[in-house]
């Protein structure tokens, strides 16, 4: 009897145990928005905007200095950044950003909490580092999107507020085009913007969609639909050697997403935006063909008003 009793009581014991740490472990989930939910923020196209003064760029090598440069040619604002090799949101938010003060040695340079605070910018541009499982599982990736969003917010609550969504490297093992399919569903949207959205002020983050326009244009230049291109490394840079940097842009690859950034921000076909641009330093950029540059424009502008997270009204 004694026994069946310690038994039970054991078994009690357990179970109490067990039920603890099932309620501790469902209160660590951080909440987020149900399907449903997620839908109704994009359900609404933003209104065109009316001009742009300027646009702050936080992030990485992936924003780069060149791309934002061209950005600012071909739309005519101004714009400041504050980038890292590799650096997280977190990072960012906390100060520990690798390569801080190489990357950010440059006249447009200005630091993000200042820029931020100030409410000057009425566009803001966060971008996550990737690999995005490592942001998320190690940099708390949807709590620090939610803290930059709500200091924006806090400073100035009308700024549009976007997540440059990116791609992984073409040497990725589960394929660099496989990648950006799923992870788009899976962690940029499934993870990061759902959870960071579930927080309180921080509104609707829209994104800027530079991984699916480079899937669709390396399937188009693939199918051989971009003139002057054949291969997914003609948007990639090369080293000395001449060996294909697997995850960085040449001047094609920043133009590109130039000019999905442009018409995300200002809702506006890039068909016939100028090609002969420079890049941060002053220095020409590589020429861009005009018919290369048109196959370019149209498929940014095909992806971009095909998702409705980019707040401009869906025409495809």
């Amino acid at each position: 009897m004694r026994q069946g009793k310690t038994s039970v009581l054991t078994g009690l014991a357990l179970a109490l145990v067990c039920g603890v740490a099932a309620v501790a472990f469902w209160r660590m989930q951080p909440p987020a928005l149900s399907d449903t939910a997620f839908a109704a923020r994009y359900a609404t196209p933003l209104a065109a905007p009316d001009g742009v003064s300027s646009v702050y760029h936080l992030g990485h090598s992936l924003v780069g200095h060149d791309m934002p440069a061209m950005l600012a040619q071909v739309a005519g604002h101004d714009y400041a950044s504050q980038l890292g090799w590799g650096a997280s949101l977190m990072g960012h938010w906390t100060g520990d950003v690798p390569g801080f003060a190489t990357e950010n040695a440059h006249s447009r340079f200005r630091p993000a909490t200042e820029a931020i605070d100030s409410g000057e910018y009425p566009i803001v541009v966060l971008t996550e580092m990737v690999e995005i499982r490592d942001a998320i599982r190690y940099f708390d990736s949807p709590r620090h999107l939610a803290l930059w969003a709500q200091r924006v917010r806090k400073a100035r609550p009308d700024a549009r507020i976007y997540l440059y969504e990116t791609w992984h490297p073409l040497t990725d093992p589960e394929g660099f085009l496989a990648r950006i399919d799923a992870d788009r569903l899976r962690y940029w949207e499934g993870t990061l913007l759902r959870q960071a959205q579930a927080q309180p002020g921080v509104g609707t983050i829209h994104v800027i969609p530079g991984g699916q326009v480079m899937a669709a244009a390396v399937r188009a230049i693939e199918a051989g639909e971009v003139p002057g291109l054949s291969r997914r490394e003609d948007l990639f840079a090369t080293d000395a050697l001449g060996q294909t940097d697997p995850i960085h842009v040449n001047d094609l690859g920043a133009y590109l997403m130039a000019l999905t950034h442009y018409a995300v921000i200002y809702h506006r076909n890039p068909l016939g935006l100028p090609i002969a641009l420079r890049r941060a330093d002053g220095s020409a950029i590589t020429p861009i063909d005009p018919q290369t540059a048109m196959a370019l424009q149209r498929i940014v502008w095909r992806i971009v008003t095909s998702y409705a997270a980019t707040g401009v009204e869906q025409t495809h």
